[in-house]
């Protein structure tokens, strides 16, 4: 269990600038700096684009010098005018990076879906988990940098707790990153009786350097609903009762979050 906590006052203070700040304290604290990536915000416009919202920085930042790029080489003469495919396919992979696909979600109820695309690496047993407060099961997805990076929300819950853990970069496909890299732990109850709890871990990967999670204790999420991402490859974990599910992939499965079942409540 991480060892730096996330402060779970509410203040008045807009919620970008309550998590950067807190975040920056615990880091400062520990001795580390902190790649915790303020959620920011965009126009009402972008938000019904096909893209991440926590993306819009970026796409900012990088995407208009690579077209200005592509475009001022594109109107040289030959043989400079083909340079320009260098700067215009990089834009066209940060836009692709940073693609929302539609999900459609499950109408099973006892469904618990992904909450994250790419391959499963690991099913583990946990022989206690104290948030859950008895035996868990964890899943493990690993995200390449072609999987779309959209966290979602396995199931509906109310945020109980969040952990903030510095750490290390290294490569999300090693299981040691499970537990030295950077990671952002988020634990949920359900809001209908029997109040089930389950957790959601995004770990930062050997170029994922960014975490966005935007959430506060005490904020309610619906299943399937987007809950922030990490930019660049990276893991992202469920952790759910082991007494109360039954497990429905295995590793080498590839995931999509909010449409493909990760498990059934029992």
């Amino acid at each position: 269990m991480p060892r730096a906590a996330l402060s779970h006052e509410r203040r008045a203070e807009s919620q970008n600038h309550l998590v950067a700040r807190r975040v920056d304290q615990i880091a400062e604290k520990l001795g580390t700096q902190s790649t915790l990536s303020p959620p920011g915000d965009c126009p009402e416009w972008f938000k019904r684009m096909p893209f991440a919202r926590w993306g819009w920085r970026e796409l900012n930042l990088y995407g208009w010098p690579l077209l200005l790029a592509t475009v001022g080489l594109a109107l040289l003469t030959w043989p400079w005018g083909f340079v320009a495919a260098i700067p215009g396919g990089l834009l066209f992979l940060l836009f692709y990076f940073f693609r929302d696909p539609r999900r459609e979600i499950p109408e099973d109820l006892r469904a618990i879906v992904a909450p994250a695309d790419g391959r499963v690496v690991d099913v583990t047993a946990l022989e206690r988990e104290d948030f859950i407060g008895g035996p868990a099961v964890r899943v493990g997805i690993f995200l390449s940098i072609f999987n779309v990076h959209i966290n979602r929300a396995p199931l509906a819950g109310r945020v109980v707790e969040m952990l903030y853990q510095p750490g290390k970069f290294l490569n999300a496909m090693r299981p040691e990153s499970a537990d030295e890299n950077e990671f952002m732990w988020i634990g949920f109850e359900q809001p209908e009786p029997p109040r089930r709890r389950f957790a959601v871990r995004q770990i930062s990967g050997m170029l994922a350097r960014r975490i966005v999670c935007p959430l506060q204790p005490g904020q309610t999420v619906a299943r399937g609903e987007k809950f922030g991402m990490i930019k660049l490859g990276s893991r992202t974990e469920v952790i759910l009762p082991a007494d109360a599910v039954d497990i429905r992939v295995r590793p080498g499965d590839k995931l999509r979050a909010g449409t493909d079942i990760v498990a059934h409540w029992k």
